[in-house]
């Protein structure tokens, strides 16, 4: 009696069969008779099968010490729970069964579990148990990973709409969310690298420009990476693009800020029966207050609302605690303005020959600097003074903690407390901003320097981010962040059982701790107790740097 198996490839999908069989003779001929088919049982129990006929003349065997050979495998715990979120989210199924579609999928595994370059994930791989748990059937080292991002590059469109269309299967989204950061270039060689508005504050840095649109949720829908010069304002044409032609269908929002949404934007918008939700700034704050259209009465409000000229409605409100903040902080730069001066004093006083005006003019550049236009430096009897302009301060006051959302959406569609819950919303894009850019995904340093596999990389790590956003909603409860939980999950691994009779290997998995159990439940895991041995081959082409 035997485990007779084969494998076909059938319409590009490949077909394992297991048959149980047994042979005789019959006339003179060996024959084989068919006694069971296997082919659902899963490997595990294959192979528990097949270790069973193996010694069914003394199955007392297995059980002595000195019969098995017990190895520490690869990790598992996180690769096995991450891949388990990601099919839930549907990401694996976007990415597709082909060996692209999986080595993108452990690309994104991998920058989960540690951010870093395609060599560093390819290392990962040969820790980690994931030709296993991804079903990866040939081997790879970091060039396939790094041809691979022109693939994701190339399907990038249909991924997104994959995953749109499963979350938004039943309705459209009727509400967008977007906005957009930038990210500092360490070198001077990518494709997309250009000087522009900093939000890094690293000057003499390249950087390019990233747009993250977002579903009402928070969720990401799709993401964009543009060369660093881009303005924000010229980046929504394409997510109005988008959104018309993938992810629309019906009567859309856009929700941008004060910077995003402007008058050009607005007027395409609305020849597309679009709405919008988006905030003014200052100046225009001030052109309505002194045309009459709003009164500085309206912010002392809960919630006020107007509606100005041109139809569009306008929501008022004055945030007491950002008007702390703002008064506090000017507070601060004042008082870094008057030790300042008090440090030119002394100075002048132990130096006679030292002149008042050359100090009166280095205050009055520190004063430019930090914008304080309301302090005056004088000079009174060889000493420097500073006085304080009331009525500019009371002008640079006047706004201070406010700010007006415009919206062209009627009031039976949405009430004004809606609109100022929606513009809140952006705080979602904000927060998926920081998880990317600083927090445990990191999106730098960026070790790609073509237009393709910059585009790919900033897809990959919002892939990422659904993942983490994911994993942080499921351990919240039991307060454990995601960076605890997958360093913990690191620490299962599986366990190689090598049969010294006859060589057969099979891999196990210990039953997880008390905590491992934990974080696997809380994410709506399960962990195998068996695994198949790895046949594929994960290697590196570069060896690391000699010190």
């Amino acid at each position: 009696m035997h485990i007779d198996s084969a494998t076909s490839k059938r319409n590009g999908k490949t077909y394992t069969r297991h048959l149980l069989r047994t042979s005789y003779r019959e006339k003179g001929k060996v024959k084989k008779r068919t006694i069971a088919n296997l082919s659902h049982c899963s490997d595990a129990e294959i192979n528990a099968i097949s270790l069973a006929l193996r010694h069914k003349g003394d199955l007392s065997s297995l059980g002595q010490k000195e019969a098995v050979e017990l190895q520490q495998g690869r990790s598992v715990g996180a690769v096995a729970t991450i891949y388990q979120i990601a099919k839930r989210l549907g990401i694996v199924l976007a990415l597709g069964s082909s060996q692209e579609g999986k080595l993108a999928l452990w690309q994104v595994i991998a920058r989960v579990i540690a951010q870093g370059s395609r060599l560093s994930a390819v290392r990962l791989a040969m820790t980690h148990a994931a030709s296993e748990v991804i079903g990866l059937k040939r081997g790879f080292n970091e060039d396939h990973l790094y041809q691979n991002l022109a693939w994701l590059c190339d399907h990038q469109t249909a991924i997104e709409d994959r995953l749109f269309r499963q979350k938004s299967a039943k309705a459209k989204a009727p509400l967008f969310l977007y906005d957009v950061t930038s990210s500092y270039l360490e070198g001077q060689c990518n494709a997309l690298g250009a000087f522009g508005y900093n939000r890094d504050k690293k000057r003499g840095k390249q950087q390019i420009v990233i747009g993250l649109l977002c579903d009402a949720s928070g969720e990401p829908v799709s993401v964009q990476a543009f060369e660093g010069n881009t303005q924000d304002a010229a980046t929504l044409p394409a997510q109005v693009d988008k959104v018309a032609r993938r992810f629309g269908g019906g009567p859309v929002t856009f929700v941008g800020d004060r910077g995003m949404i402007k008058g050009p934007q607005i007027e395409t918008l609305e020849n597309l029966e679009w709405s919008y939700i988006t905030a003014l700034t200052k100046p225009q704050i001030k052109t309505l207050l002194k045309d009459g259209s709003l009164q500085m009465s309206l912010f002392d409000q809960d919630l006020a609302e107007v509606e100005i000229k041109d139809g569009a409605r306008v929501i008022l409100r004055r945030n007491p605690h950002r008007l702390q903040e703002i008064r506090a902080h000017r507070a601060d730069k004042e008082e870094a303005v008057r030790h300042e001066i008090d440090v030119q004093n002394r100075y002048l006083l132990d130096h006679p020959r030292a002149k008042a005006e050359t100090a009166r003019r280095k205050i009055d550049a520190k004063i430019t600097q930090l914008k304080l236009s309301w302090l005056q430096v004088v000079i009174e009897d060889g000493v420097l003074a500073l006085h304080t302009d009331q009525e500019v301060l009371e002008e640079a006051q006047k706004l201070d903690g406010c700010y007006a959302l415009k919206t062209n959406l009627p009031k039976e569609q949405a009430s004004k407390g809606v609109i100022h819950d929606r513009y809140k919303d952006l705080a979602l894009v904000e927060h998926a901003f920081r998880s990317c850019k600083t927090g445990h995904l990191e999106v730098r340093p960026v070790y790609v320097r073509s237009e393709p596999s910059t585009r790919a990389h900033v897809l990959v790590v919002m892939l990422a981010y659904k993942i983490i956003r994911e994993l942080a909603t499921c351990w919240q409860a039991i307060n454990v962040t995601v960076e605890e939980g997958i360093h913990q999950l690191t620490t299962l691994c599986t366990q190689t059982v090598t049969m010294n009779q006859g060589g057969l290997a099979f891999n196990t998995i210990p039953k997880p701790n008390t905590d491992l159990a934990k974080l696997i439940k809380a994410a709506g895991a399960t962990m195998p107790t068996a695994m198949a041995e790895r046949t594929t081959r994960v290697v590196t082409r570069k060896s690391l740097a000699k010190s």
